[in-house]
Protein backbone atom coordinates (compact mmCIF):
# COMPACT_ATOMS: atom_id res chain seq x y z
CA UNK A 1 0.00 0.00 0.00
CA UNK A 2 1.15 3.79 -0.73
CA UNK A 3 0.27 6.52 1.78
CA UNK A 4 1.14 7.73 4.87
CA UNK A 5 0.26 7.04 8.44
CA UNK A 6 1.73 7.70 12.39
CA UNK A 7 1.97 5.15 14.57
CA UNK A 8 2.63 5.52 18.54
CA UNK A 9 3.40 2.94 21.32
CA UNK A 10 3.68 4.10 25.27
CA UNK A 11 3.34 1.92 28.44
CA UNK A 12 3.75 3.22 31.65
CA UNK A 13 3.59 6.93 31.65
CA UNK A 14 2.04 6.64 28.14
CA UNK A 15 -1.22 8.39 29.07
CA UNK A 16 0.88 11.88 30.61
CA UNK A 17 3.13 11.63 27.45
CA UNK A 18 0.08 11.18 24.86
CA UNK A 19 -1.70 14.02 26.28
CA UNK A 20 1.37 16.28 25.47
CA UNK A 21 0.84 15.19 21.65
CA UNK A 22 -2.40 14.11 20.97
CA UNK A 23 -4.28 17.14 21.74
CA UNK A 24 -1.50 19.20 19.71
CA UNK A 25 -2.25 17.59 16.22
CA UNK A 26 -4.45 20.38 14.05
CA UNK A 27 -7.99 20.04 12.91
CA UNK A 28 -7.73 18.48 9.40
CA UNK A 29 -4.42 16.34 10.23
CA UNK A 30 -4.21 14.63 7.22
CA UNK A 31 -2.98 11.16 8.22
CA UNK A 32 -4.22 8.09 10.29
CA UNK A 33 -2.24 7.99 13.74
CA UNK A 34 -2.49 3.92 15.65
CA UNK A 35 -1.57 4.21 19.03
CA UNK A 36 -0.80 1.24 20.96
CA UNK A 37 -0.72 1.80 25.13
CA UNK A 38 -0.59 -1.12 27.24
CA UNK A 39 -3.70 -1.30 29.02
CA UNK A 40 -5.10 -4.39 31.23
CA UNK A 41 -7.16 -6.87 29.21
CA UNK A 42 -10.57 -5.95 30.87
CA UNK A 43 -13.23 -4.64 28.23
CA UNK A 44 -14.06 -1.02 28.79
CA UNK A 45 -10.98 1.49 27.65
CA UNK A 46 -11.17 4.78 29.13
CA UNK A 47 -8.69 6.24 26.93
CA UNK A 48 -10.58 6.93 23.66
CA UNK A 49 -13.31 9.03 25.79
CA UNK A 50 -10.67 10.34 27.72
CA UNK A 51 -9.00 11.50 24.22
CA UNK A 52 -12.45 12.08 22.63
CA UNK A 53 -12.36 15.30 25.10
CA UNK A 54 -9.14 16.58 24.40
CA UNK A 55 -8.53 16.27 21.26
CA UNK A 56 -9.16 17.63 17.63
CA UNK A 57 -9.37 14.93 15.72
CA UNK A 58 -11.46 11.78 15.53
CA UNK A 59 -10.90 9.36 18.20
CA UNK A 60 -11.96 6.29 18.10
CA UNK A 61 -11.43 2.28 19.05
CA UNK A 62 -9.74 0.30 16.04
CA UNK A 63 -12.51 -2.03 14.87
CA UNK A 64 -11.70 -5.39 13.08
CA UNK A 65 -11.37 -5.20 8.46
CA UNK A 66 -12.66 -1.07 8.85
CA UNK A 67 -10.54 1.30 6.17
CA UNK A 68 -8.11 3.48 8.02
CA UNK A 69 -9.42 7.07 7.67
CA UNK A 70 -7.01 10.45 8.00
CA UNK A 71 -7.45 12.70 10.65
CA UNK A 72 -8.30 9.48 12.82
CA UNK A 73 -6.46 8.78 15.96
CA UNK A 74 -7.45 4.59 16.35
CA UNK A 75 -6.48 3.26 19.82
CA UNK A 76 -5.83 -0.45 19.97
CA UNK A 77 -8.78 -2.19 22.09
CA UNK A 78 -7.68 -4.01 25.27
CA UNK A 79 -6.77 -7.79 24.80
CA UNK A 80 -6.09 -7.24 21.14
CA UNK A 81 -3.13 -6.73 18.80
CA UNK A 82 -3.62 -3.94 16.50
CA UNK A 83 -2.70 -4.45 13.16
CA UNK A 84 -2.37 -3.11 9.49
CA UNK A 85 -3.14 -4.89 6.52
CA UNK A 86 -1.25 -4.28 3.30
CA UNK A 87 -4.21 -2.46 1.96
CA UNK A 88 -4.65 -0.14 4.89
CA UNK A 89 -7.25 -1.92 6.58
CA UNK A 90 -7.03 -2.72 10.61
CA UNK A 91 -6.89 -6.35 11.45
CA UNK A 92 -7.58 -7.33 15.60
CA UNK A 93 -5.99 -10.32 16.68
CA UNK A 94 -5.98 -12.32 20.01
CA UNK A 95 -2.76 -14.31 19.37
CA UNK A 96 -0.49 -14.87 22.18
CA UNK A 97 1.05 -11.94 23.79
CA UNK A 98 4.10 -10.21 22.61
CA UNK A 99 6.67 -8.52 25.23
CA UNK A 100 4.09 -10.02 27.59
CA UNK A 101 2.05 -7.70 26.16
CA UNK A 102 -1.46 -7.65 23.91
CA UNK A 103 -2.02 -4.93 22.19
CA UNK A 104 1.95 -5.05 21.57
CA UNK A 105 3.87 -2.42 20.07
CA UNK A 106 6.03 -4.27 17.84
CA UNK A 107 3.14 -6.24 16.38
CA UNK A 108 1.25 -2.34 15.26
CA UNK A 109 4.81 -1.53 14.36
CA UNK A 110 5.64 -4.15 12.29
CA UNK A 111 2.49 -4.39 10.25
CA UNK A 112 2.74 -1.05 9.73
CA UNK A 113 6.11 -0.98 8.22
CA UNK A 114 5.32 -3.62 5.63
CA UNK A 115 1.72 -1.46 4.64
CA UNK A 116 3.73 2.16 4.56
CA UNK A 117 6.80 1.74 4.11
CA UNK A 118 8.43 4.97 3.83
CA UNK A 119 5.25 6.66 4.70
CA UNK A 120 5.45 5.40 8.05
CA UNK A 121 6.26 7.75 11.00
CA UNK A 122 6.76 5.28 14.35
CA UNK A 123 7.23 6.83 17.95
CA UNK A 124 8.01 4.87 21.26
CA UNK A 125 7.53 7.02 24.00
CA UNK A 126 8.06 6.21 27.62
CA UNK A 127 7.38 2.28 29.41
CA UNK A 128 9.13 0.10 31.61
CA UNK A 129 9.45 -2.79 29.05
CA UNK A 130 11.28 -3.73 26.01
CA UNK A 131 7.92 -3.64 24.06
CA UNK A 132 8.62 -0.80 20.38
CA UNK A 133 12.35 -1.75 20.00
CA UNK A 134 12.02 -4.59 17.10
CA UNK A 135 9.01 -2.51 15.82
CA UNK A 136 10.82 0.46 15.36
CA UNK A 137 13.89 -1.61 14.12
CA UNK A 138 11.31 -2.68 11.18
CA UNK A 139 10.01 0.70 10.78
CA UNK A 140 13.47 2.01 9.88
CA UNK A 141 14.40 -0.75 7.62
CA UNK A 142 11.19 -0.22 5.53
CA UNK A 143 12.50 3.55 5.09
CA UNK A 144 10.22 5.07 7.87
CA UNK A 145 11.01 7.73 10.17
CA UNK A 146 11.70 6.03 13.62
CA UNK A 147 11.28 8.03 16.91
CA UNK A 148 11.56 8.30 20.50
CA UNK A 149 11.11 10.14 23.62
CA UNK A 150 14.21 11.35 24.30
CA UNK A 151 14.91 8.74 27.46
CA UNK A 152 16.76 11.75 30.12
CA UNK A 153 13.18 12.73 29.54
CA UNK A 154 10.99 10.06 29.83
CA UNK A 155 9.00 9.14 32.58
CA UNK A 156 10.20 5.61 32.31
CA UNK A 157 13.49 5.44 30.51
CA UNK A 158 13.48 1.86 29.75
CA UNK A 159 11.36 1.83 26.43
CA UNK A 160 12.88 4.63 25.01
CA UNK A 161 16.02 3.49 25.38
CA UNK A 162 15.73 -0.32 24.48
CA UNK A 163 14.47 1.35 21.17
CA UNK A 164 17.14 3.94 20.66
CA UNK A 165 19.53 0.41 21.64
CA UNK A 166 17.65 -1.81 18.57
CA UNK A 167 17.17 0.88 16.38
CA UNK A 168 20.52 3.44 16.69
CA UNK A 169 19.05 5.74 13.59
CA UNK A 170 16.21 6.52 15.38
CA UNK A 171 15.72 10.13 16.48
CA UNK A 172 15.51 10.82 19.93
CA UNK A 173 13.47 13.95 20.42
CA UNK A 174 11.17 15.98 23.57
CA UNK A 175 7.40 16.26 23.24
CA UNK A 176 7.39 19.78 21.51
CA UNK A 177 9.66 18.22 19.02
CA UNK A 178 7.55 15.94 18.27
CA UNK A 179 4.59 17.49 18.17
CA UNK A 180 6.66 19.89 15.66
CA UNK A 181 7.83 16.75 13.38
CA UNK A 182 4.03 15.77 13.29
CA UNK A 183 2.65 19.63 12.68
CA UNK A 184 4.90 19.67 9.56
CA UNK A 185 4.13 15.79 8.48
CA UNK A 186 0.41 17.59 8.43
CA UNK A 187 2.05 20.67 5.91
CA UNK A 188 3.85 18.41 3.73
Amino acid sequence: MTGRAVVIGASAGGVQALSQILPALPEGFPLPVLVVVHVPPRRDNALVELFAAKCRLGVKEAEDKESLRGGTIYFAPANYHLMVETDGAVALSSEEPVNHSRPAIDVLFETAADAFGPGLSAIVLTGANHDGAQGLKAVAAAGGMAIVEDPATAEVATMPSAALAACPSAIPMSYDQITTHLQELAAS
